[in-house]
């Protein structure tokens, strides 16, 4: 017997780290977009299909926090602002470490849309962790995990990597 798929994917949902680091546009649409009814349907997404139970909110608010707490999911808020610069980069990758360390945490990080920032700051993530050792690898990386190129704002997220 088929099993019915609850609620509704959240737009460009794809995994960055399998099963563990997630991206996705914001939850429920983007700007005049945003519906509460499409929320609730990818957060339940999110809760069964997915097994997310965090999230890294990225926007400048506190948009979807109380909603996310509601359904069992811990959150964490880090604004990011363009232009991004090293401060935020920082703050976000030290937040995304305290999230991963969660017992067994399968993160998802979203912000407004999947955009330059976004992809330059998870490239970035995957320098600062050690996973990858080189800048221009994690740029190529994240580029066919998103599926788009990354432009200059974004590349200038990504750090050299830390001397051993």
């Amino acid at each position: 017997m088929a099993r019915m798929v609850a609620g509704l994917k959240p737009r460009g949902f794809t995994w960055v780290i399998s099963e563990r680091l997630a991206v996705s546009e914001r939850v429920g649409g983007s700007g005049f977009q945003h519906r509460r009814v499409r929320r609730e349907e990818e957060i339940t997404w999110l809760v069964e299909e997915a097994s997310i139970n965090t999230i890294v909110s990225l926007l400048p608010a506190n948009q979807n926090l109380a909603a996310y707490r509601q359904a069992g999911i811990a959150t964490y808020s880090v604004p990011i602002l363009d232009p991004a610069g090293p401060d935020q980069a920082n703050r976000f990758f030290t937040t995304l470490d305290q999230a991963l360390a969660r017992n067994r945490a399968r993160v998802l990080v979203h912000r407004e849309n999947i955009d330059d920032t976004l992809g330059g700051l998870l490239g970035g993530y995957l320098v600062k962790s050690g996973l990858i050792k080189d800048t221009i690898l994690a740029t190529a990386v994240i580029q066919q995990i998103l599926g788009r190129p990354l432009g200059p704002e974004g590349r200038a997220l990504i750090p050299e990597p830390s001397p051993k």
